[in-house]
């Protein structure tokens, strides 16, 4: 049985975990919308620019030279801008997933605790009851544990697919930009 002093401690603990969660979520809030005030400033920006260009454009030749410019950068940005925003997203994840993976050991631990207390009290004869629960347990943390090295081991594989993707869009650009000019 859990004392009222531990109840009120682990409530606490839930309480000042909720908040911490709380605040990092708004931490990556306004990452993101500092990020896309940045990308739109710059887009507005450049938009300006390039429709200044456009109207200073004298004959057709000098309009499609423009219009090949424009596209390159373009790719570039989405990238860059791709980039910043996965890792914004998987920062902000990756500290839920410390605070979910925290809670589960301490829960693991006082339910061990517990288990251990209980068993200790267990009356004689119940020996094999007693270890069949352990064994579950173990097995019950065993998958868990596994579970964690896949999620992990999956988000290091989107993680590397994504970073090999914007280096092949940021190196095709250019290569399309020079074909382009052929």
């Amino acid at each position: 049985m859990m004392t009222a002093e531990q109840i009120v401690a682990s409530h606490k603990a839930n309480v000042e975990t909720l908040f911490g969660l709380t605040a990092k979520a708004f931490e990556g809030v306004e990452k993101l919308v500092e990020l896309n005030m940045t990308a739109a400033k710059a887009a507005l920006s450049e938009s300006a620019q390039n429709t200044q260009s456009a109207l200073s454009v004298k004959d057709a030749q000098e309009l499609l030279a423009l219009q090949a410019n424009l596209f390159q950068p373009l790719a570039e940005k989405a990238a860059v801008y791709s980039r910043q925003l996965y890792d914004i997203a998987s920062g902000t994840g990756g500290d839920f997933t410390k605070a979910f993976e925290a809670q589960a050991a301490l829960a693991q631990k006082q339910f061990a605790s517990l288990l251990d207390t209980a068993t200790s009290n267990a009356p004689a004869g119940s020996e094999s009851a007693v270890a069949m629960m352990k064994g579950a347990v173990a097995a019950a943390n065993n998958a868990f544990e596994s579970v964690q090295k896949a999620v992990k081991q999956a988000s290091d594989l989107a993680e590397s697919n994504f970073n090999a993707m914007a280096q092949n869009v940021t190196a095709a650009a250019p290569a399309a930009k020079s074909s382009k000019k052929r």
